[in-house]
């Protein structure tokens, strides 16, 4: 049998679905139990592809130290690359790792670990406990997660939060697309203001800290 013909018929499987909406649980009470203390947090996603010598790694870690300094816990998907930087960078330094077939390794700069069977748990794990969002430049991934909070905030079904991107070179190709969007009405041009871009850490900082909950001195 096919791959995909076997995958069909094992998401039919009612016994294997009661299983599933343990797991679910499971990650849900584990991650709500061990970060139910922690101060605002920033989520920061990017590139796993890039090491210590990349300028976008570099930066990474500026943005958390900055951050940290305000106050503030850092959140990434605990893996390499963007996320390693950015947990380096950190004081209070989060990683909410994914299991996957090939075991994504978490990077050594994460103080506090979680483990997810889930994307989608993962997922509302990153947005219930940040109260600002940094793209750094990266994949699939991480656009990903940036349609995921651009949408919640269009459509309400979140707070609106900073969402800042790091790199205007980078993301001139994704900005552009943006805007046919815009043009051909798939988007309202407010939706433009979602989101800011900037090459200037400082800018980048200065924007979450003044458009989010600001941590307690």
């Amino acid at each position: 049998m096919k791959d995909f013909q076997k995958e069909f018929l094992d998401n039919r499987n009612i016994q294997k679905d009661v299983w599933r909406i343990f797991k679910i649980i499971s990650d849900f009470t584990d991650a709500f139990d061990e970060l139910e203390n922690i101060p605002p947090a920033i989520s920061i996603f990017g590139s796993a592809r890039i090491d210590e010598n990349n300028i976008y790694y570099k930066k990474a870690t500026k943005l958390a130290q900055k951050l940290s300094q305000k106050g503030y816990a850092i959140i990434t998907g605990g893996g390499p690359g963007i996320m390693e930087a950015a947990n380096k960078g950190a004081d209070i330094s989060i990683g909410l790792n994914i299991k996957l077939p090939h075991e994504q390794k978490v990077n050594p700069y994460v103080k506090s670990r979680l483990e997810f069977n889930y994307f989608f748990t993962r997922k509302v794990t990153f947005l219930k406990y940040s109260v600002g969002v940094i793209i750094m430049p990266g994949g699939f991934g991480t656009l990903d997660e940036l349609s995921e909070v651009l949408t919640l905030i269009q459509t309400k079904k979140m707070s609106r939060i900073p969402v800042a991107f790091y790199s205007k070179e980078f993301f001139e190709p994704l900005l552009k697309f943006y805007k046919n969007m815009e043009k051909e009405d798939m988007i309202e041009t407010k939706d433009l203001d979602l989101f800011f871009v900037s090459d200037d850490i400082d800018e980048i900082v200065d924007y979450i800290y003044n458009n989010s909950i600001q941590p307690v001195s």
